[in-house]
């Protein structure tokens, strides 16, 4: 079970993280809604140990994350897994290379800045990337993709780490309709066939509703909503938002090409 108790972060006088508590038993697709600034980011990074919380705990098991030092927070890191907006990847390395990079805090930096990759690491990420549709891509460099399918890369990249939670922080937010479908689509076929954990930051409600077994609420740094998507009416919904709830409900996904799929994607570009 991940138990996230009291947490807290502040930058200066800003709250960005105001005492957030929540528990995930089991295995479960959970989108973290609500308006630019409400604190998403900041949570996620506090969870993979990217920044430290001024206050409160995560236990995994009854262990404190948050106490984690040297290679404990690198086993951590590992076991829970990012996806970042901006896809990160290396962009002159070829995309092969990127996702075996997965394993980086699990090899030498020589061996990875060598490529030394052995014939299982080459055998499994090949394997990803045609799980994701974009196994043609595998010896094209990075930066030559287009955003979807780097971004797909970067799932792949993040799956190489046999996580057991996988955080995506606003992974469609740049991204045309198709391309939203299909990484979304990557996202919910990992949280059922893999019976990963996947928290993901959106912005747009139809995306949420459409995909999350449970949405997550955050206004102004604090969890105001906590329940399941058909909880979620449009009324609460502009509450969490404000200003921006026009926004929200612009949907990315068109409402003809929307349908989640438990299946490997199999469509590319």
């Amino acid at each position: 079970m991940l138990q996230i108790d009291k947490l807290r972060k502040q930058f200066g006088s800003v709250v960005a993280v105001d005492d957030v508590s929540f528990q995930i038993a089991e295995p479960q697709m959970v989108g973290v809604i609500g308006r630019s600034g409400a604190g998403k980011s900041t949570l996620l990074r506090i969870i993979n140990r990217l920044t430290d919380a001024t206050a409160g705990r995560i236990l995994l098991d009854d262990a404190d994350i948050l106490r984690l030092k040297g290679a404990k927070k690198l086993a951590w890191q590992r076991q829970c897994a990012m996806i970042f907006q901006q896809f990160n990847l290396v962009p002159r390395l070829d995309v092969l290379t990127n996702v075996i990079l997965g394993r980086l805090n699990q090899q030498s930096t020589l061996r990875s800045a060598l490529k030394f990759f052995n014939q299982q690491e080459r055998s499994a990420a090949l394997a990803l990337l045609d799980r994701l549709g974009v196994a043609e891509t595998a010896l094209q460099r990075a930066e030559t993709l287009s955003g979807g399918q780097q971004q797909r890369v970067a799932i792949c990249r993040a799956m190489m780490q046999s996580p057991s939670i996988l955080l995506a922080d606003e992974p469609i937010a740049s991204l045309d309709p198709l391309n939203a479908q299909l990484v979304m689509e990557a996202l919910h076929s990992i949280n059922r066939e893999e019976k990963i954990t996947v928290i993901c930051n959106l912005h747009t409600l139809d995306t949420a509703r459409q995909y999350c077994d449970r949405i997550i609420g955050m206004r102004e740094g604090a969890v105001v909503f906590d329940a399941s998507p058909n909880a979620l009416t449009d009324e609460i919904a502009r509450e969490i938002y404000g200003a921006e709830s026009d926004d929200a409900f612009q949907s990315q996904i068109t409402s003809t090409s929307l349908g989640a799929s438990s299946s490997p994607i199999l469509a590319a570009e």
